[in-house]
Parts: structure tokens; C-alpha cells; sequence
């Protein structure tokens, strides 16, 4: 919902000490008089609480004084205590209908932010039914009924929707919000604002920090402050971590450094401690509001709310992606399937990479900002937004949900005890708001000479599509973890310098989650003659010699190994399954041996240094009776034949 604010119309309600005009007021009482002048005087010093107590002795006195109902719906609404403020509205229209008619905005305005969806709609359109009003205001009524009509049909079909609180741990009297979790959902980050007037332990008053919690048999443990270098005496917060934690992005605004009113900052998490935030910078900041980011499990696409030029109106979502020079690419706007001539804030791109989270005030709605669902296409459209429903959106503002990486438990914050301020909660997805499944796989690399566990580089390619899901970095003692969509065949390559590199390929099938993942252990084996490494994604036509798209990847890979290290000499082995005569099988498995060579020779390599040699059905590795079996022993491995550093 556009959020009006109502301007006091002096020249209806302000009263005078000329008696002519105090007697245009609806009332002859001079004490109700008297109240209603001292509400007015402290209402002018934006005294609401005092003011507040004048005008409720004035209707008190005088039940007919229109102009002291309309001052208190005024105040009232002005503190966002809408139903109160509707109900004055509604005793001053109740006394004189006539009198001020556009005050049927106001109410409806009143009546929608406090769910009162039938009675706002009757207003709205007594409202535009009147001449001569804001053409402004008429556009906000028309696009708020169409909000009721969704309201009061939304309501009808209730979606499964039981808040649990998150616990002590996190919850607090002060205000808790912007909860997010990684990917293994053992940790948490939100953020905190103080209470106004009550110091902190560091001096700071109302602040805005980060805190962080884990995860333990007894719940969420007691949450602690991050801490600088994150936390400062400016506000941070709407922070993204990454999918394992080891990095974030954030909002910080008017920090040292930044580009515009609010910036995106990034930090990386290393020996216990967090880097010294570092802007971004153009072209994801720029002279305008930036903020609310969230990042992909990949850490490849970076989408955020930005008042930039450009967009749809207002505030819109956008997305960079990072790109092969290590920066950030020229953001996009996501256009107008999602975007609107409203606020789009809040996104939250889940784990799956597709499924996308975001709140909006421009789209048929509770009222105020609703949560909305869209998922990526193939061609990167993205799908008609859905509305998470009713209950879970309502006419108070709903923003900053997240979907932890299963996909059934959504996090989200709300004030839903006026003695506690805005708390997180968790609740369980129905199904047809759920991303779609993932699955983990965790990778160790050791050397395979010494057992040791070592830091590499490795690289998921989905074989089914061709794309290149992740290229990373293990942590330094070797691990990585990552999150797939489930039921695609992947390829899998990890490499060192020194060493011969890895590859794999496989069906990822089955419920992985990211506390019991599917492990992979991986032996690097270093460069020495006699060692060998299986090209597991290179493939061949059926019967034949030609070389599939989908083995450039990985022969560019031995091509690198082999420029990078001119010293290394090599020889290709071609092996088949039992199929076959083994005649064939010798041609069949000598032909594509020669054809990788030949590849290489083409890309540069000196064929002094290439060997080849078909083995045919020999040497078997699994057995030929099975298609699992016989897949296996059809493969293309290198041996080191000369290394002589």
C-alpha cells in the first residue's frame, strides 16, 4: 500500500480566538471548547500523549464535536494506532457526513491498515465517487480497492500458517529482525535495536548490530554480539550470509566510505574474527539508496532493493552477477514481472538458486508490503510473483522472510507482543510455497601420497544442462561443502598445482541435507611418473571416436595441466566394456585415445609429449554384467610417463 500522509486541514479544524469562527465548530459547550483548544496547542507541539487526553475530555463533554473526533482520528493515525483512529473518523462522519467529505479517504485509509478490508472498500468507493478530489488520492483508492477485493477473498481460503517463537536465545525485549541462516542452518545472524533511551554495556543507545547464535541440542544458544569491525556506531543490518557462513553481505548507512544515503558493504569470516567491511562500489552502489542483498549459494548472482534510475518507480529489485574479472557486472533491473510503480524490497534468493522471496507494496495485496514467490525460468525470466496468502501476509507489513535450505521452515520477524517489540519466529511451508528440494554434497581433499587433507580449487558442471554450477575453493584444511539440486547428473573436478587433478561424474539423487551430506572423499595425486588420473568427463559418441561437447571442459583441463607444466610428458589410455569383439574393442579403444591427443596437438601441445595406447576390454575396473559396471570400464586415463622438474 502507498502510505499516505494525512495533511491537517487548517482551515476546517483550526480554531481561532475569533468567536465568530469558533462558532462554525459542532459544539456550544466552553469547556469542550477549552480542551479541544489546549489538544490543539500541544498537538501543534507534536505533544501526542497530552494532546490525546484534551481531545478525549472534549468528545467526553460534547459527544457531538465533530472537529475534536476528526483531531483525534488525526493524531491517532499519525501514531499508526489505525483502529482507533478509524473508529474517531467514524463518529465524526456518524455527526455530520456532510461537513468535510473527503474525510472518507482518511477513514478508508484508517480502516485497511487495520484489516477492516469491508468497510475501507465501501469508503474507497464513496471516496472516487466524489468531485473535485486529489487525483492523487483517487489513484491510491482504486488501487486499494482492488487490495480489499484480494483481501476479503484471500481471507476466505486461509493458508497453514502456526508461528513458533525462536526462542530466548534470540528473542528479547529489545527488537530482533532480519534473521539469516547458512545453508547447514547450525548458525544464525540478525539483527538487534536497542530500546530508545536504554544504554548498552558499550555506552550505545537504540543501535542497530549484528548477533549471532548456534544452533545446540537445547535450541538457539544465547546470541552474542559480531562485533567490530561489523558493528559500529553506525546501524548496520538486512545482511546475507553465504551459504557456508564464511562471508556476508550487508547495509550500512551514512558509513565512512559510502557511495549514498545506504550502501552494500562485504565481509569475509577468518580465524575466528571478521574482515573490516569493504563498499562494494560502483557499479552495484552508487549515489542512491542501495540495500537489503541477498546472495546465491554459489555467491554468483547478488540481488538487492535500489532507488536508482531506471527502474520501474520507487524502490526495485535488481541483481549483478560476479562475473569472470572478479567484479561485479552492471546490475539489472528485474523488470516488470516483478517490479512495480510501488516498493519491491526484501529479496531472498533461497539455496536452490531459482526460487526467489520478496516484499511489495505495489502488487494486489493484504495492504502494506506482502510476500510474494517467483521462480527463475530456463530462458532467466522469471514466473508471475504468488502471493504467500493469508494469514502469513496481513495488513501490517511483511517483510524479510527467509527459507532455510530444506525448504519446509521459513524464518521471519513480527511484533506480535506489544510488551516484547518485533521478535523472529519460524513457521512450516506449505507445499505449494516451498523452493524446490536441494541436496548437500561435502568434498574432503587429501594428498594421496601422504593422507593429508589440502586446500584445492574444485568445479561442479551439471552435464545435463552444460552449465557450470560452482567454481570455488575448499577451506584451508581441504573441505567444501555445496549445495545441488537434486536428481541431475553432475561432473565433478578438483585440482592443485603439483598435482594431477580429480574428476568424477555421478547422479546426485536422494535427501542430502546439509548436516548429513553426501561426502566425497578425493585423493590428489601428486606429478611423478607412474601416476595416473581418470578423465571421467570426457565422453564419446556411441561406437565411435567423435568427442562429445560436454568433454571440453575437462580436456581444457589437461591442456592447462600440460602447459603449466612443459616438462610433463603423458600417455593416453582408451579402455571399452566387454561389448563387442575385442578386436573392435582394441581399434574402438586406440581411435579415441588418438582423438584426445589429437585435440591437444591441435590446441598446442608438442605431440613429442603425448603417447596413446587402446586397451580394449583389459584390464576391467568394475564388472561387465551390470550397465553400472560397464559404464565404468569404458574411460580415458593419463599416465605420467616423464616428469623431470
Amino acid at each position: 500500500m502507498v502510505r499516505f500522509q494525512s495533511i491537517f486541514l487548517l482551515l476546517v479544524f483550526c480554531l481561532t480566538t475569533n468567536n465568530s469562527q469558533s462558532q462554525q465548530l459542532h459544539t456550544n459547550s466552553a469547556k469542550a471548547l477549552k480542551a479541544y483548544r489546549e489538544g490543539k496547542t500541544l498537538y501543534d507541539f507534536v505533544d501526542y500523549q497530552n494532546a490525546e487526553k484534551y481531545f478525549k475530555q472534549a468528545v467526553e463533554t460534547d459527544k457531538g464535536f465533530y472537529e475534536a473526533y476528526m483531531m483525534l482520528g488525526e493524531l491517532l493515525f499519525r501514531q499508526a494506532r489505525y483502529g482507533e483512529a478509524a473508529e474517531n473518523y467514524r463518529n465524526a462522519v456518524n455527526i455530520d457526513s456532510l461537513h468535510y467529505k473527503p474525510v472518507y479517504f482518511q477513514l478508508a485509509e484508517a480502516e485497511i491498515r487495520s484489516g477492516d478490508y469491508l468497510n475501507a472498500l465501501l469508503h474507497y468507493k464513496k471516496y472516487i465517487g466524489l468531485p473535485d478530489i486529489s487525483q492523487k488520492n483517487r489513484a491510491i483508492a482504486l488501487k486499494n480497492i482492488i487490495n480489499c477485493q484480494f483481501a476479503l477473498e484471500a481471507i476466505k481460503k486461509p493458508v497453514p500458517f502456526n508461528p513458533v517463537s525462536i526462542g530466548n536465545g534470540i528473542n528479547t525485549g529489545d527488537d530482533e529482525y532480519w534473521p539469516s541462516i547458512t545453508a547447514d542452518g547450525q548458525t544464525i545472524m540478525f539483527t538487534r535495536q536497542g530500546r530508545p533511551g536504554v544504554i548498552d554495556n558499550r555506552g550505545y543507545t537504540s543501535q542497530e548490530d549484528f548477533y549471532i547464535s548456534t544452533l545446540s541440542e537445547r535450541g538457539w544458544e544465547n546470541a552474542y554480539n559480531a562485533g567490530p569491525p561489523l558493528n559500529t556506531r553506525q546501524n548496520e543490518g538486512a545482511q546475507a550470509l553465504s551459504s557456508d557462513g564464511s562471508y556476508m553481505y550487508f547495509t550500512a548507512c551514512e558509513r565512512p566510505g559510502g557511495m549514498g544515503s545506504c550502501d552494500i558493504f562485504f565481509s569475509s569470516f577468518s580465524e575466528g574474527k571478521w574482515s573490516v567491511p569493504v563498499n562494494l562500489g560502483p557499479p552495484v552502489n552508487t549515489s542512491y539508496w542501495e540495500s537489503q542483498p541477498s546472495v546465491s549459494s554459489d555467491g554468483k548472482m547478488l540481488f538487492f532493493s535500489s532507488s536508482r534510475p531506471g527502474g520501474e518507480g520507487g524502490k526495485d529489485l535488481w541483481y549483478s552477477v560476479f562475473g569472470g574479472n572478479k567484479r561485479w557486472t552492471n546490475p539489472v533491473n528485474m523488470g516488470k514481472t516483478i517490479n512495480t510503480n510501488g516498493d519491491e524490497m526484501s529479496p531472498f534468493i533461497h539455496f536452490d538458486g531459482k526460487t526467489l522471496y520478496f516484499s511489495s507494496d505495489g502488487k494486489p495485496g493484504m495492504g502494506g508490503f506482502d510476500i510474494y514467490m517467483t521462480r527463475m525460468n530456463s530462458d532467466t525470466t522469471w514466473s508471475e510473483p504468488h502471493n504467500l496468502g493469508y494469514p502469513i501476509n496481513t495488513y501490517n507489513d511483511e517483510t524479510g522472510l527467509i527459507i532455510e535450505s530444506a525448504g519446509e521452515k521459513a524464518f521471519f520477524s513480527s511484533r506480535r507482543d506489544k510488551n516484547t517489540g518485533k521478535d523472529i519466529y519460524y513457521f512450516n511451508l506449505h507445499e505449494l510455497i516451498r523452493p524446490d528440494p536441494v541436496a548437500y554434497l561435502k568434498g574432503k581433499v587429501y594428498d594421496k601420497e601422504n593422507g593429508k587433507l589440502i586446500k584445492a580449487n574444485y568445479e561442479l558442471i551439471n552435464l545435463s544442462t552444460g552449465k557450470n554450477v560452482i567454481s570455488s575453493s575448499t577451506d584451508g584444511t581441504g573441505n567444501f561443502i555445496v549445495c545441488l539440486p537434486s536428481g541431475f547428473n553432475y561432473g565433478l573436478n578438483v585440482s592443485r598445482n603439483g598435482y594431477l587433478f580429480y574428476s568424477e561424474n555421478f547422479m546426485f539423487t536422494g535427501k542430502h541435507t546439509a548436516v548429513k551430506p553426501l561426502l566425497k572423499q578425493i585423493m590428489l595425486s601428486p606429478l611423478k611418473v607412474g601416476e595416473k588420473m581418470l578423465l571421467a568427463n570426457v565422453f564419446y559418441s556411441v561406437d565411435s571416436w567423435q568427442l562429445e561437447k560436454e568433454s571440453l571442459s575437462e580436456l581444457n583441463k589437461l591442456l592447462n595441466l600440460l602447459i603449466d607444466n612443459p616438462e610433463l610428458k603423458v600417455s593416453i589410455g582408451g579402455y571399452t566394456d566387454s561389448t563387442g569383439t575385442d578386436q573392435h574393442n582394441i581399434i574402438l579403444s586406440e581411435k579415441r585415445a588418438m582423438s584426445v591427443v589429437k585435440y591437444l596437438v591441435e590446441k598446442g601441445v608438442s605431440s613429442g609429449r603425448l603417447k596413446y595406447r587402446g586397451y580394449g576390454n583389459a584390464f576391467p575396473i568394475a564388472d561387465n554384467v551390470t550397465d553400472e559396471g560397464r559404464r565404468l570400464n569404458r574411460r580415458t586415463e593419463v599416465e605420467i610417463t616423464e616428469y623431470n622438474r
